[in-house]
């Protein structure tokens, strides 16, 4: 169904593809594998129409096409659905459903459009979100599967889908899983690009893997163990994916007393110490991440008491929070995490004004030696210092939204998916670096719906179901078991 061939793309003096060749049949799913930065987000963006190729051809059902814009891709059949969310918060659901479709008509009612967007929906598991409600009061979940039901509406030939699960929790990918499945069964030819490797082996026919800009020749998925495609990736062997966990903890730091607030129908007590890493675990709604935004100051606490190193706490904004060295990063890095048509050096520096500036003018000295302590930190290319965060691959603005809370030195780090969109080797680079800071003293408080990443990062766990906390665990006494049977069907009275 797809051919392309001798891929090439240069931004400026750097070489992002190679000669690249990627090849998809009719009805099957091709996993499109690499680290941050290896190519994956440019070579499917050159095929949906994003971004020019300097070189290369691509022949769609056998015919060569030209593909200049997104509307050129979508005439030869290609449908995409972007890493970061395309969803126009200020439309309905129905209207994101079709929204650049040419064959929705230009005269229609919110009602007919409804009908119409409600089957694309049901497919997804949306069936209890209202067609007409805005897009804006979505979940970012919710939204993901708002962009994979615009895709199925199009009855594409080739469907692109960059890192689809990444927002989801356990039971949305169920969802998102049956629909790629759907695809396939129809003839589609399906490219799945994705950090998520049980994901690979449990949806894909074939792995075509990128690395350096470069790809090889493509791999049946049958044929591989998750050590040899990692392998594969990396051009060498892993280390350990996750740090000894900690050997000595300090005095408490975060305590929360009954506290209860938006997103939580039951009061919550915890206690965090210096030095100790505590993951909040939980599904999309479970109230894990209401726990942090309490402690940013960005949802207020209704009831309970919050102290901070003994004191009263009761932060109104992220500013308060700031002010007292709590940083808080956000697991909707479109919106929250990074400034797009900024520099990364801007990006990195922005918590920190105050450490870069010299009678409230920002110095180019003290500002380079910032951002390049905290690049070289998490594994940021130095040569990105130079660029955009926007045309960033997603894994290196992951870094960059995380990195640069470091800036204002803080006591707590409160973190929603640390790893979300980061390939497997950044990962560790980022499980170790949060480690090295907790052995420094650094409380880290991080909200995640992987359990892997749960079980392998954490000193303690918490678990939540459906706005409560269900028990506070050692991770040395948990299983995936027991924490998948927390988050999905807890027995709370246990």
């Amino acid at each position: 169904m797809l051919r392309m061939t001798n891929i090439s793309k240069r931004y400026g003096a750097t070489e992002v593809l190679r000669e690249v060749a990627l090849e998809v049949r009719s009805g099957e799913v091709m996993a499109l594998m690499g680290e941050n930065g290896a190519g994956k987000s440019t070579l499917v963006k050159i095929l949906a129409g994003i971004e020019p190729a300097d070189a290369g051809t691509i022949e769609i059902a056998g015919e060569p096409v030209t593909i200049r814009s997104p509307r050129h891709s979508q005439a030869a059949g290609v449908a995409y659905v972007a890493q970061e969310l395309s969803i126009v918060e200020s439309l309905s659901v129905a209207e994101n459903v079709f929204l650049g479709d040419t064959d929705a008509g230009l005269f229609r009612s919110p009602r007919s459009l409804s009908t119409k967007a409600r089957p694309f929906l049901l497919k997804v598991g949306l069936e209890q979100v209202d067609p007409l409600e805005l897009a804006e009061n979505l979940s970012v979940a919710e939204r993901q599967l708002v962009e994979i039901a615009r895709l199925l509406s199009r009855k594409a030939r080739i469907a692109i889908l960059d890192e689809p699960t990444a927002a989801l929790s356990d039971a949305e990918i169920l969802r998102v899983k049956g629909a790629v499945r759907t695809l396939a069964d129809n003839g589609c030819a399906v490219i799945y690009v994705t950090h998520r490797m049980a994901e690979v082996f449990e949806l894909s026919t074939r792995v075509t893997v990128l690395r350096n800009g470069r790809s090889f020749p493509s791999i049946e998925t049958a044929s591989l163990t998750v050590d040899t495609l990692i392998e594969h990736m990396l051009g060498r062997k892993l280390e350990q994916m996750f740090p000894a966990r900690a050997t000595r903890m300090g005095e408490s730091v975060v305590e929360l007393d009954q506290c209860i607030g938006h997103g939580l129908l039951a009061p919550i007590s915890l206690s965090v110490r210096r030095g100790e890493i505590l993951a909040l675990a939980g599904q999309v709604g479970s109230g894990a991440n209401a726990v942090l935004r309490m402690l940013a100051g960005v949802l207020p606490v209704a009831s309970g008491t919050m102290k901070l190193r003994g004191a009263a706490f009761a932060p109104h904004s992220i500013a308060d929070s700031i002010a007292a060295k709590v940083a808080y990063c956000s697991d909707d890095r479109k919106r929250d995490g990074i400034f797009a048509v900024r520099s990364v050096p801007e990006n990195l520096s922005a918590p920190a004004l105050d450490r870069v500036s010299r009678l409230q003018m920002i110095s180019p000295v003290m500002e380079s030696r910032h951002t390049r302590g905290i690049a070289e930190l998490f594994g940021i290319d130095l040569a990105y210092l130079t660029r955009l965060a926007g045309n960033l691959s997603g894994g290196n603005q992951q870094k960059v939204a995380l990195g640069k809370w470091l800036g204002i030195e803080p006591d707590v780090l409160l973190v929603e998916e640390p790893t979300r969109g980061v390939d497997v080797g950044a990962r560790a680079e980022i499980y170790r670096h949060l480690r090295s800071l907790a052995e420094r003293g650094l409380t880290v408080i991080f909200a995640s719906s992987d359990t892997q990443e749960v079980l392998g990062l954490a000193d303690q766990i918490a678990t939540f179901y459906h706005g409560r906390m269900v028990r506070v665990v050692s991770a040395e006494s948990s299983t995936p078991e027991s924490i998948v049977r927390d988050v999905i069907h807890p027995t709370l009275a246990a």
